[in-house]
């Protein structure tokens, strides 16, 4: 950490927590005034308000105003990365809707899937996906986006199928090896990568194994009728051409990741894919959207069509209550909402790194360290703070790493354990909360609030409990004696 991220001297307990209580003041009252469209526009405002409290605390204790502006800029400058990859879904989204990609998946995905083990299907599907590409992103915006709509059409619960997706997607990039959080978890604690991945299988494993168990209680009712499913089926076939070979920009897209294509440019690529794929198969779907007068011509018609499901989505008018609001999403301007509130949160976040309020308020946490399962404790519960305050698993993952990395030792534990419940806590819980570029991401792209699919993201919940638990009873906690040479690990990118 640079210096001026270190605590100032005249930093109190006091004063470090103002910003942090009045966020929680302006959020708990957004909540209350606003409900569920909290999200689009009042929690912005007082992650903003909290910021300006925060840089005036950092001026009571030395910092400047361009100092702490500096490191506003910073702190969204982390986040840019995943904005534009946020807006190239939406632009993704669109496409697919068009081309006959998203309908064709849940032409078929109601045919294979039953709706009694759709919730176990969903997170299983997703996991074998994530560990093979390494990226819980690209999952919820692939396969994600198409097992929402099965979902839907099953009749079954959004909120438990979005905690299926997300928890299989974590699930899958947590063991990953192309993972971009496997990497920095092994990389900030100096363990040899694989056997990071392997210690963590100790707490992921089993948190997966309950979590499909629950899934497959919770799959044990509803499900749309097959005369329902038929009549679904028959007006997707009147909306779009409808066949395998329109699964080929996911498959595009799953190839470009596993070859390890960065994710922007395979998002873009594969949305322009999908582009060329609605010109072949979707031409009177694109000239409906386009709603093209008499003087445009076909060709410019065609044009102005897939041009608005790039930056405005789809917009279904079959007459299908039911598939209009099931195909009427995407497009940049969908993900606007989610930029802003992710913009106003790594601003809060940056602002207290370089006040040094973020870094004192971590390293109060180790007075209270007094055994191994409090001290599992203390960084499970501070990589749950850093997500919430910096807005970012990254800064989640390296801050507590640096931090917890001698104290570990100071316990005769193997630095194995520190970057194992790194993941178990800042990389799961990221998805989880509202503000947090991963729940922002996951919320804006699978179509549920935040809150609403957090109770069901079992996986995600279920770790840093038994990484908890782990703690206090001692079990599989690997010694210090036992570690081998630490080798440095790269860091990739998703």
């Amino acid at each position: 950490m640079s210096e001026h991220n270190q605590p100032p001297a005249s930093l109190t307990p006091t004063l470090a927590l103002i910003p942090i209580l009045f966020l929680i003041s302006l959020l708990a009252c957004s909540v209350y005034l606003f409900g569920a469209d909290s999200s689009y526009g009042a929690n912005q405002v007082a992650l903003v308000l909290a910021t300006c409290v925060a840089a005036l605390v950092g001026r009571r204790t030395g910092v400047s105003w361009r100092s702490a502006q500096e490191g506003i800029v910073h702190g969204i400058a982390v986040g840019l990365g995943p904005t534009l990859i946020l807006l190239a879904v939406g632009m993704l989204i669109g496409t697919w809707i068009l081309c006959g990609t998203v309908p064709t998946m849940i032409y078929y995905g109601v045919e294979i899937l039953n709706p009694n083990i759709f919730y176990t299907a969903s997170a299983a599907i997703c996991a074998i996906i994530a560990i093979s590409i390494g990226s819980s992103w690209t999952v919820a915006g692939t396969m994600g986006i198409g097992l929402m709509g099965i979902s839907a059409s099953f009749g079954l619960s959004p909120a438990i199928t979005a905690g299926a997706i997300v928890s299989g997607a974590y699930f899958g990039d947590k063991l990953s090896p192309m993972s971009d959080t496997t990497n920095l978890a092994a990389a900030a604690t100096g363990v040899d990568l694989f056997d990071h991945i392997r210690h963590m299988l100790w707490t992921t494993v089993p948190s997966f194994v309950i979590a499909l168990l629950v899934f497959s209680l919770l799959g044990q009712a509803g499900g749309g009728t097959p005369g329902e499913i038929a009549a679904l089926q028959a007006s997707l076939q009147a909306e779009f051409t409808i066949g395998p070979i329109l699964l080929l920009p996911l498959a595009l897209m799953l190839v470009m990741v596993a070859k390890r294509v960065p994710a922007y440019p395979a998002i873009v690529i594969s949305a322009l894919a999908g582009a060329a794929f609605a010109l072949l198969f979707q031409a009177e779907a694109i000239l409906k959207l386009a709603n093209a007068t008499d003087g445009l011509g076909r060709s410019m018609a065609l044009m102005k069509g897939v041009w608005i499901s790039l930056f405005d989505g789809y917009k279904s008018n079959s007459g299908n209550q039911f598939l209009d609001s099931l195909l009427s999403k995407g497009g940049m301007s969908s993900m606007l909402n989610t930029v802003w509130l992710i913009i106003c949160a790594l601003g809060f976040g940056g602002v207290l790194e370089r006040t040094g309020i973020l870094n004192y308020l971590l390293q109060l946490t180790l007075r209270r360290v007094n055994s191994v399962g409090s001290l599992i404790t203390a960084t499970v519960g501070t990589c749950i703070s850093t997500n919430a305050l910096a807005a970012d698993q990254y800064i989640a993952i390296a801050l507590p790493g640096r931090m917890f990395k001698d104290e570990y030792a100071r316990y005769g534990l193997s630095r194995l354990n520190l970057s194992r419940t790194l993941e178990d806590s800042a990389t799961l819980t990221s998805a989880l909360i509202p503000w947090n570029t991963c729940g922002a991401y996951m919320a804006a792209t699978l179509g549920v609030a935040t809150y609403q699919y957090a109770p069901f993201a079992l996986f995600n919940l279920l770790c840093p409990l038994i990484a908890i638990g782990y703690g206090f009873t001692g079990f599989a906690q690997k010694p210090l004696e036992a570690e081998p040479e630490p080798v440095a690990a790269s860091i990739a990118t998703t």
